[in-house]
């Protein structure tokens, strides 16, 4: 049998066992609100030295303190109770461990609760010790291989002038979460651990991240963008540093030429090449976001990297690791509604599907004896560890779990299992959608239903683990969730059927798994629903202004008219790449804005997002309430202060939650 089936066999098994997915109707409840946090999130493994340990967070949330905070925890990679590392009150994340494995290490804030520092924590017990101390903090950190130094990722500081107003100079001024942008910039520098002396080996109008040490500890390969104007294009590039010789005396030597995106270097354990993830494209009117990723390797002072993929994956990948004897590259693959795990071969570029099913691979971690660490979600099971045992000659791989954070919480709810349906849309394209059905579902009976879109335009939904349709389905809805033609997962020319063409086939394609749903029999035409968050809200707009089959819709941090926040929003190299400016193509602009359409609608519409949301801003779902409420249309406007593009502050999330259920109640059941 075919090794790879029997992982995806596996894999199945741990599912079907999982008390997640057992249903016992006399002692489970449908999922309610208060469960979304008591929901852990599972993340971030890290593989000690000598393979023994994982070290991980689990992020919560606290609904009565309005908190939420994120632990270091540690296992046994061969399984056992897990052990908490960091105490609960505080935040800690970016856990690592030092090169000799008697130290764990993670970012923290300080004891003044000013700036994140990076602690360590000896494993056989005792206290945090504090061990870096910069002013304004440290955004990240990677140790050497020797453990005697580490390189920091710090953002340049300024002299505290008191107030005054922001002074604006870069043509991309502003970011969801920050605020408006100067030219403080991240660069790198070299930590002495035992003398506790910091050394500036980047500088420059230029921001420089992802540090990796080559495996003698000699160079350093970062990320940095530093063409003329980085805000004006996408092209970064890797590059190398001397960690032991200062900016001023070094220029950082570049290693790729590739005119897109190369980033996420890692060191071959031969110390000569690098591998990343490129995207390369002969269009010049596409987004970068939009393009497919290409594993490549490259040896520092070759002028053309190897491409390890090419054009027939045409798929995302991302978090490139090396296998510990460098003969392939582990990444996580976006693909038609999974997120797997493939390898890639160093020699041929042969690119393997190793765990494939029902899944969305969050995160990975290889071991120096070849298994591997994955954080992975499902349906029915929020992330969990799982650990893909080493391959050995003639046997198949086992993937076993290593986590049940959430196991108690699990096996009291109900959890609506997804099915997936396929069906020709207009043009014969075919498109796929998830469907979660209520508890006890009849297939004679017509359940209310709501088509939920995604956000992300150019991003899939997929088979992990979602709260929100969770809580529809266990409050009586069919929930519908396609993936629309200009979505990922299915190839650039997929991804590119909204090109210049927002509100377009994106709208077909959603009343096309309408119709493919009430077809089946069990989704009442009188009660649909339909929502989304993001761009997901936008093409909601333009669906209930193109048709009246919805009985309410909800749009969240949506998109109304575009040219009203050219120079809002940070998305100025993305609109001019796509779109081109608005005084010269106004026509373009106005054809994909839902507001220009706005006295078509008389759904009644829930306009809601965050006062700050910079990413989408909140003008838009303000325009849109505005003309509605002139027209003397059903619609309400809900807006959350000092809330960003994310709804991020638990009392805000259960609001948030309550006012959707009660929408599609009071709109959509009607009961």
């Amino acid at each position: 049998m075919n090794r790879y089936l029997l992982i995806a066999i596996a894999l199945f098994l741990v599912a079907a066992t999982s008390p997640a997915i057992a249903k016992d109707a006399e002692n489970q409840r449908p999922i309610q609100i208060v469960d979304y946090f008591n929901i852990d999130s599972v993340g971030s493994p890290r593989v000690s030295p000598d393979g023994a340990w994982v070290a991980y967070t689990v992020g919560s949330q606290d609904l009565q303190k309005d908190t939420r905070e994120s632990r270091v925890w540690m296992i046994a990679q061969s399984g056992g109770d897990p052990l908490p590392m960091t105490a609960k009150g505080s935040s800690a994340w970016s856990s690592g461990w030092s090169p000799d494995g008697k130290r764990l290490s993670f970012l923290a804030m300080s004891e003044d609760s000013e700036s994140s520092q990076v602690f360590t924590l000896n494993v056989r017990g005792g206290e945090r010790v504090q061990l870096t101390d910069v002013d304004g903090g440290v955004e990240g950190y990677e140790w050497s291989p020797d453990g005697k130094r580490l390189v920091l990722v710090i953002r340049d500081q300024e002299a505290d002038k008191g107030p005054g107003p922001w002074v604006i100079d870069r043509l991309k001024f502003k970011d969801d979460y920050v605020g408006y942008l100067n030219r403080l910039r991240a660069h790198l520098f070299v930590f002495d651990v035992d003398k506790k002396t910091l050394v500036q080996i980047t500088a420059g109008d230029y921001e420089d991240y992802s540090p990796a040490w080559s495996p003698d500890g000699s160079k350093i390969a970062f990320v940095s963008n530093r063409t003329a104007e980085p805000d004006a294009s996408s092209n970064s590039d890797i590059w190398l540093v001397d960690p032991g010789t200062p900016y001023e005396q070094q220029e950082p030597v570049r290693v790729t030429t590739n005119p897109g995106s190369d980033g996420s270097p890692i060191w071959h354990p031969d110390g000569k090449r690098i591998g990343y993830i490129m995207t390369a494209t002969d269009r010049t009117d596409v987004p970068d976001s939009y393009l497919q990723s290409k594993v490549a390797i490259i040896r520092p002072g070759d002028d053309e990297p190897v491409l390890l993929t090419t054009e027939a994956l045409d798929r995302k990948a991302y978090d490139p690791q090396f296998s510990p004897d460098g003969s392939h590259i582990y990444v996580m693959l976006e693909d038609d509604g999974q997120v797997q795990l493939a390898s890639v071969s160093v020699n041929d570029g042969t690119l393997s599907r190793v765990v494939t099913g029902q899944v969305r691979v969050e995160a990975i971690a290889v071991a120096p004896d070849g298994s591997v660490v994955l954080a992975i979600s499902k349906p029915r099971l929020p992330g969990e560890l799982f650990v893909l045992d080493p391959p050995a000659s003639g046997a198949s791989r086992e993937l076993r779990r290593l986590t049940h954070v959430n196991d108690e919480l699990l096996s009291s709810i109900f959890l609506s299992d997804v099915e997936e349906l396929r069906f020709p849309t207009l043009d014969g394209t075919e498109i796929q959608t998830f469907v979660y059905k209520p508890d006890s579902f009849n297939p004679d009976h017509q359940y209310p239903a709501i088509l939920w879109l995604h956000g992300g335009q150019e991003s899939q939904y997929d088979y992990g683990f979602n709260f929100r349709v969770q809580l529809f389905a266990a409050n009586g809805y069919v929930v519908v969730m396609p993936n629309v033609r200009g979505s990922g997962g299915r190839g650039l020319d997929f991804a590119l059927s909204l090109n210049k063409a927002y509100g377009t086939h994106d709208v077909e394609d959603v009343i096309v798994a309408t119709d493919y749903l009430i077809e089946q029999g069990y989704v009442d035409p009188d009660r649909l629903g339909v929502g989304g968050w993001s761009s997901g809200g936008t093409l909601t707009n333009v669906v209930i202004a193109k048709t009246d089959r919805f009985a309410g819709a909800i749009s969240g941090a949506s998109v109304g008219w575009y040219t009203s926040t050219y120079g809002h929003d940070p998305y100025v190299l993305w609109w001019h790449t796509e779109l081109g400016s608005p005084w010269e193509n106004r026509d373009l602009w106005d054809s994909i804005s839902p507001f220009m359409l706005v006295e078509n609608i008389t759904t009644p519409t829930l306009f809601i997002g965050g006062e700050k949301d910079w990413n989408q801003p909140i003008i838009h779902s303000e325009q849109m309430y505005q003309a509605m409420k002139y027209l003397g249309r059903e619609v309400s406007l809900v807006v959350y202060p000092d809330a960003h593009h994310g709804i991020r502050r638990p009392v805000y999330q259960q609001d948030l939650l309550e006012r959707f259920i009660d929408w599609f109640d009071k709109y959509v059941k009607r009961d």
